[in-house]
């Protein structure tokens, strides 16, 4: 009886390294800029079961223009596939029919009490709700700025943009979100506060 056949690449030198360098570049971005890229498509919209798909899809492009990605610009390049790909799945969920289930509940932490799950829950809903028919562009700014706590330069060179072009987004942004939650506390709220 014969035993499986094993298969080895042999790759000539240069390419062998060339590719193992590649192989650490991409490893040592999805490390360092993972989380942060998961918040970001999670502020702009995406939902919640599809934000894994939507990394991975950031990663993917990642990889295959990994060569053209210019060092020092890896996490503008990801930012801007986060939005991209954030706005592709917002409009394809918009083009679904199908109305989802509600979600089952969270398994219960240790740490928050369900009183304080119940609230950042309200919150984010309420935030969600808030962000949900903003600009894109007005939204991708303020989150930068105001969750991810980003400066305007680095919003800036993020997105390509002129600093004071951000800073006018950002002005507007502010705006646009603060009479959206003086609506909402107009007409959404049940008395007594909750939302």
């Amino acid at each position: 009886m014969s035993s499986p056949r094993t298969t080895t690449l042999n790759l000539p030198p240069p390419f062998a390294a060339a590719t193992a360098s590649a192989d650490r570049r991409l490893r040592g971005l999805v490390e360092q800029h993972f989380d942060f890229v998961g918040r970001v498509v999670r502020n702009l919209g995406v939902a919640e079961g599809e934000i894994d798909d939507v990394l991975q899809q950031v990663f993917c492009a990642a990889a295959n223009r990994l060569a053209d990605i210019v060092e020092g610009s890896e996490r503008a390049f990801l930012v801007q596939a986060a939005v991209n790909w954030a706005a592709n799945a917002r409009r394809a969920r918009a083009r679904r029919r199908e109305v989802g289930l509600a979600e089952l509940p969270d398994v219960a932490d240790e740490a928050p009490t369900p009183e304080d799950m119940t609230d950042r829950k309200r919150a984010a809903v309420v935030l969600d709700g808030l962000f949900a028919t903003m600009d894109l562009d007005l939204r991708t700014v303020f989150v930068l700025y105001e969750i991810e706590r980003l400066s305007r330069s680095e919003i800036a060179e993020l997105l390509g943009l002129a600093e004071g072009t951000v800073a006018s987004r950002l002005r507007r942004a502010r705006d646009d979100f603060q009479a959206r939650l003086e609506r909402w506390r107009r007409t959404d709220r049940m008395p007594g506060g909750v939302p």
